[in-house]
Order: C-alpha cells, then structure tokens, then sequence
C-alpha cells in the first residue's frame, strides 16, 4: 500500500504544510502572547544554570517515549539556546528517547508480537530490507515529513535490524527537519520582542535571518524528494 504522501499530496506540498504549520505555531505563539508560557518554563530551566541543557534534553526524551506532541519543545529550543545549540539538545533528547522507545519494543513487547507484526507479508518484507539496509531505512523515514516518528520507533524495536543501526538513522535522519523548526523558533524570538529590541539587529541581519530560512526551507523540500524516492524504490 503506497504512503499517502505518494497518493494525494506532492511531496512539495507536504513539505510545504509541514513548515507552515510550524510557522503558524510560532505566529500563534506571538500574536496569543504565549511565549508568556514558554519563557516561564524556560526561565525555571535557566535558573538551574548549567544543568538546563541537561534538564531540557530528559525532557525532551520523556516527550518522545510517550509519544507526546514536540513541536512547541522545538521551538522553544530556538527560544532559549538558539540555532546550533537548540539543534544539538533537540537532537540529542529525541535520538535517546527514541532508543529508549526501541529497547521497550524490543525487550518488553516479546516475541509473540513480533512474530505477529511479521506474519504481515508486507511488513516481512520491510523486515527483510531492515535486515540488509536497517540505518538507511530508518534515516529516510525520518527525513520525510508526517511519518509516524514516535509510534515507529517502538515498531522499528520489533523488526530485525540492530540497535547501532538504528541510532545511526534517528540521529543523522532527524538533523534537517529539526534545524528547520529550531531556526523559525529563534526567528519568532527575535520577532516576539522586536519592539523591545528594534535597534538590536540592523537591516542586513534581518535580510541574512530571511534568506537562512529560505535556504532551510530548500533544503529541506530537497533533502525529503530524495528521501521519498529512496522508500518508493523499498517500496515503503
């Protein structure tokens, strides 16, 4: 069964909604005032000084193993640590609450339903690919918007592809999206507190922070088309 994303949708357009929606939750965030919300949690995680990168990470990783929305956490990195930093927690809290989430399936779920999971010819396939090619599977799924990241991660935890393997893929999969949603976090910071601020970054800056999101945004829109392809070809 194709993935909808091949059916109804271009890939551009995806894409395209994935990063509008992410940028309409950062609007919202300004035009509602509800960074008010966010700053006073991340204030407290700045009160804990050097230990708030730490503190952000763990929970961003309880995030991911429950399955949580994440988007507002991604965001708010962007907020509090900016671009490169914000990146690297995000990164770092959803890649280990995603082998948190593999082990569970793996060690918890047993075997009677991994062996039910794979009685499916179509997914004994997907198995068989794990098998030979697991990081690349993994890494592509999580390049391409609107995959079920959190749910598969305890799915992809039944399947017979190793634990090395799997980590490759989240951590290197998860980078381009996350710089993205990372990026329109900082940007609505700045934004947010632009009348407070309106001296502090001249014309240019403003015209180098347009064309960084830009080229993101590219990038991106690129990097998925080629993901999208790459499964098409798995079958997936």
């Amino acid at each position: 069964m194709k993935n909808p994303i091949a059916q109804g949708f271009s890939l551009e357009r995806c894409v395209a909604i994935c990063i509008l929606f992410v940028g309409a939750l950062a609007g919202a965030v300004i035009y509602f005032d509800a960074q008010s919300h966010l700053l006073r949690f991340f204030d407290w995680l700045e009160e804990n000084g050097a230990w708030a990168p730490l503190l952000f990470i763990l929970i961003d990783m309880l995030v991911v193993v429950f399955v949580l929305p994440g988007v507002m956490l991604t965001l708010g990195a962007g907020f509090m640590f900016g671009v490169l930093k914000g990146s690297l927690y995000v990164v770092i809290g959803t890649t280990l609450g995603a082998t948190i989430a593999f082990m569970i399936a793996r060690h918890f779920f047993g075997e009677k339903t991994s062996r039910f999971v794979l009685a499916h010819s179509k997914l004994n396939l997907v198995n068989d690919e794990f098998t030979r090619k697991g990081w690349k599977i993994v890494l592509l799924t999580r390049l391409v918007p609107f995959f079920p990241f959190k749910l598969s991660n305890y799915f992809f935890g039944l399947m017979q592809i190793s634990l090395r393997h799997f980590i490759l893929g989240v951590f290197f999969g998860i980078w381009p999206i996350t710089i993205n949603n990372v990026y329109i976090g900082s940007l609505a910071a700045d934004l947010a507190t632009l009348g407070s601020r309106s001296s502090s970054r001249s014309q240019a800056e403003w015209a180098m922070y347009g064309i960084g999101l830009i080229i993101t945004i590219a990038a991106v829109v690129y990097i998925t088309r080629l993901a999208r392809r790459a499964l098409d070809n798995y079958g997936l």
